[in-house]
């Protein structure tokens, strides 16, 4: 999904303080002593809001255009302002076919640094598609058979001649 404007409404408060809320996301507010403050705030409190309906399966709304905000009565507007949001790529479950003991390696690492399975596996597949693409593929496959070399060398046995050694 691509990125969406947001308008919202910075307001001035009590004391010189500064309000912002958002006209297509109600309970997205937020607050600063200063204009900075409060639309940055305000783009934090945004990007949250939009990963969370995101998660729960709502759908984004439409953007309301500027001159349809109504404000409320007694509100002292100060300015409107539009707010950029890039909505999280959805996930997709996927089944992939790995060896039980890379998958205990990749288990204990990931929790090791506070991560989950899928999240290892979504941060280590973006690490190798952004990987220079000079090196040879090859060298990143480990073969998943274990050959074990059971000694010397032997020639058959020939009728009266000595074993080779």
């Amino acid at each position: 999904m691509k990125r969406r404007l947001y308008p919202a409404v910075l307001e001035r408060g009590p004391r010189g303080a500064f309000g912002a809320w958002f006209p297509d996301f109600p309970g997205c507010v937020a607050g600063g002593k200063s204009q900075e403050e409060a639309i940055e705030r305000a783009e934090h409190a945004l990007a949250q809001t939009v990963d969370g309906w995101a998660e729960q399966g709502r759908a984004l709304p439409e953007p309301t255009p500027i001159e349809r905000i109504v404000p409320p009565k007694g509100s002292d507007v100060a300015a409107f302002f539009m707010v950029g949001v890039d909505p999280p790529d959805p996930s997709e479950r996927v089944n992939v076919y790995l060896p039980k003991s890379l998958i205990t390696r990749i288990d204990k690492h990931a929790a090791s640094i506070g991560m989950s399975r899928s999240s290892f596996f979504g941060f280590a597949a973006s690490l190798a598609l952004e990987w220079a693409p000079g090196i040879a593929k090859a060298t990143f496959v480990e073969p998943r058979s274990t050959v074990h070399t059971p000694g010397a060398l032997r020639a058959e046995k020939r009728p009266g001649k000595k074993p080779v050694r």
